[in-house]
């Protein structure tokens, strides 16, 4: 039975980067967020987190989103219980090089992860998400918006998840759900892992995890009746500092 008068969201990607800062922006909001994710040692020695995890407001549920059945099982007690308001679709990954020597198991996890799971957790938590007229926010990159060069396979996941965005966009609006798309550049995460790139040294070069949940904020907090379907976000100036050898 859901909890009368809560309302829920749930967060992929929720234990570090933008999803925490996301989580953390919504449980200052008011909503109890099940966050989603493999690790959350680290995101428990968070003073804050900790409190909101104390309160009942932050839920982590340990969970690789891979792993398709226990992921939607898991989901749908959610939804039961809690009566799911938001979803934020930010779990994500990402490999850099020439496409010719990425290997089909690199592209798979990103196809997987960046675009499959955002289609079964809408598909999923849809019917909760129009009863509350909820929000399906999906964290794209601005990748999905221009050529990407030495990443066109994670281009290609993420303009794939804003062009599911558009579409059910017009299809679920009449219900009262609003679909929207953030477009980050380049954020000071671990997103960069497995590059060898990352950010330029100087702080207008880049975003924060902050300045991606600011966004989300600004698509919660509209008034009634009007979508911010999509937020482009981009750091004054366009640098980026590659990886010396070992790094």
């Amino acid at each position: 039975m859901e909890k009368a008068g809560i309302r829920a969201a749930v967060v992929t990607g929720a234990s570090s980067g933008i999803g925490l800062e996301i989580s953390r922006r919504l449980c200052e909001l008011g909503y109890e967020v099940h966050g989603i994710g493999r690790d959350f040692s680290g995101t428990m020695a968070d003073e804050g987190m900790r409190y909101f995890a104390e309160q009942g407001r932050f839920c982590p549920v340990v969970c690789d989103v891979l792993e398709t059945d226990k992921l939607c099982a898991l989901v749908r007690d959610i939804a039961a219980h809690s009566g799911v308001s938001v979803l934020v679709n930010n779990a994500g990954i990402g490999y850099y090089g020439l496409h010719e020597e990425l290997g089909p198991k690199k592209i798979s996890m990103m196809v997987r992860t960046n675009l499959e799971v955002p289609l079964i957790l809408t598909q999923q938590l849809l019917r909760s998400l129009k009863k509350n007229a909820g929000f399906v926010i999906n964290i794209s990159s601005v990748t999905a918006k221009q050529s990407s060069p030495h990443g066109c396979a994670y281009g290609a996941t993420k303009a794939g998840l804003a062009g599911f965005s558009r579409s059910l966009s017009d299809e679920v609006r009449r219900y009262g759900v609003k679909v929207v798309s953030v477009f980050p550049d380049m954020t000071k995460t671990g997103l960069y892992r497995n590059a060898d790139f990352g950010v330029g040294e100087e702080e207008d070069s880049y975003l924060l995890p902050e300045d991606v949940a600011d966004a989300v904020q600004s698509v919660l907090t509209a008034r009634d009746g009007v979508v911010i379907t999509e937020v482009a976000l981009r750091p004054q100036i366009h640098r980026i500092q590659r990886k010396r050898r070992g790094d």
